[in-house]
């Protein structure tokens, strides 16, 4: 590495992160439209459809330079860079020779974070790369695919002190953070259960071309694996709202799936019989239903749901001792406060009363009904102030390792051992998120 050991330990200490107890400086995150007083420089490596649409956010927040992009498609890397000369900006550098062209951007010294929207199988590899380059790695989801992978995130961040967020936009919704508060409020009693899951019929737009039905990229996961693919938009909020590794840890995950019937019923009807992806025989269920359990007695259900025809869906559903919370509904019903026994009420009353600060001065334009700023403007300021990230590496690692852990229980038919990633430290740690 071109830095010293001293430097190293000079940035490990800025970085308000206690040897990555994390105790995290929280005012700093109270307004994220602070006036800036330091141009924050990006690389965003991956410039397709979801890094595109990063890289033009990222273009949006005041004190932000992008200084170089990075992908194999040089296509999508000359597309990328007009958009940001056109926009006004500087033309950044480009990098596209081969796989490992990441590596020079982040070699360079006036880049201080980079926005990673690679394929899943690089997201960690390139982060880890990028701690090791004191660089802060914001990373699309999943952050990791194997345990190996989680803990090298951990093991990196925990030892260069650079923090490491994986970008779960769900986490910041306004309806989400309203319930949040309303949890840390005490309107839901102690926490008990929660439900959550990815639903939302994926076969014709994300796997497969809606055109022809050719395999997309990530179709390939599909064939060969049976798991939950793409757990953490289900359970980015619900991390918070149960204190998970602040005062409570996951301990255990059981994961059943279904029959795989979806994929090739929709090639059939779309296609024809003779289509080759018709034919195909893919090892992913239809629908996957994980249990997790933890420390504390509490339970939390997570559903794999993107094979069969569908409206999309989250299906957050939190319950205590003093209430619940339905998102499908759109209604809570709280002990004592809701105006008749056992009858649902509306939600949006609560969300307006319980607004959370980070949406004081947020409107609803952007990515996402304006999450995807908002985050990024977070993260930003992180990078900026030199403080840990909205979200640690700790809640990364555990939202990505459903993924290899429900498939390693669906192969065994039975529950198996959830890590603790933070080693013991979820005992004294309190919550951060949102706080």
């Amino acid at each position: 590495m071109k830095n010293s050991k001293i430097k190293r330990r000079e940035f490990a200490k800025t970085v308000s992160v206690a040897g990555l107890g994390l105790t995290l400086q929280t005012s700093s995150f109270a307004n994220p439209m602070k006036k800036i007083d330091k141009t924050v420089r990006f690389g965003v490596i991956g410039i397709g459809n979801r890094g595109t649409h990063l890289m033009k956010t990222l273009l949006s927040i005041e004190g932000v330079e992008i200084g170089g992009l990075c992908d194999i498609d040089k296509s999508q890397l000359d597309n990328a860079i007009n958009i940001c000369v056109e926009a006004g900006r500087k033309k950044p550098e480009g990098y596209y020779k081969n796989e490992q062209s990441y590596r020079q951007l982040l070699d360079r010294e006036d880049i201080d974070a980079v926005l990673i929207a690679t394929y899943w199988d690089s997201h960690a590899a390139i982060a880890t790369y990028a701690m090791e380059q004191e660089k802060y790695p914001g990373i699309e989801v999943p952050a990791a695919l194997s345990l190996k992978e989680c803990w090298d995130l951990v093991d990196t961040s925990e030892r260069t002190g650079v923090p490491c967020m994986m970008l779960e936009n769900w986490s910041f919704r306004k309806d989400n953070l309203a319930v949040l508060n309303m949890i840390r409020d005490g309107l839901l009693g102690e926490m008990v259960h929660c439900h959550s899951a990815h639903s939302h019929d994926c076969v014709d737009h994300w796997f497969f071309d809606a055109k022809d039905g050719h395999q997309r990229w990530p179709a390939k996961y599909l064939i060969n694996y049976n798991r939950d693919q793409y757990p953490t938009h289900g359970l980015g909020p619900v991390l918070s709202w149960m204190d998970i590794n602040c005062g409570d840890s996951i301990s255990q995950i059981y994961s059943s799936a279904t029959a795989s019937k979806g994929i090739n019923a929709y090639m059939k009807r779309k296609f024809g019989d003779d289509h080759p992806n018709a034919k195909l025989k893919y090892k992913q269920g239809d629908i996957v239903t994980s249990t997790l359990k933890t420390q504390n007695g509490k339970t939390i259900i997570v559903n794999y749901d993107m094979q069969l025809p569908r409206p999309y869906d989250n299906r957050w559903m939190v319950q205590g001792t003093l209430g619940i919370y339905n998102e499908q509904r759109d209604a809570v019903y709280l002990t004592d406060k809701s105006p008749k026994y056992h009858e649902w009420e509306p939600f949006k009353l609560y969300e307006k009363e319980y607004l959370h600060s980070w949406w004081n001065k947020k409107n609803s334009s952007g990515g996402h009904g304006g999450v995807d700023s908002l985050e990024l403007e977070l993260f930003v300021k992180a990078v900026r102030d030199k403080t840990n990230t909205p979200i640690d590496v700790y809640d990364s690692v555990t939202m990505s390792a459903v993924v290899p852990l429900s498939g390693l229980s669906i192969e065994k038919n039975q529950p198996v051992e959830f890590p603790d990633f933070t080693r013991g430290k979820w005992k004294g740690r309190k919550p951060y998120f949102g706080v």
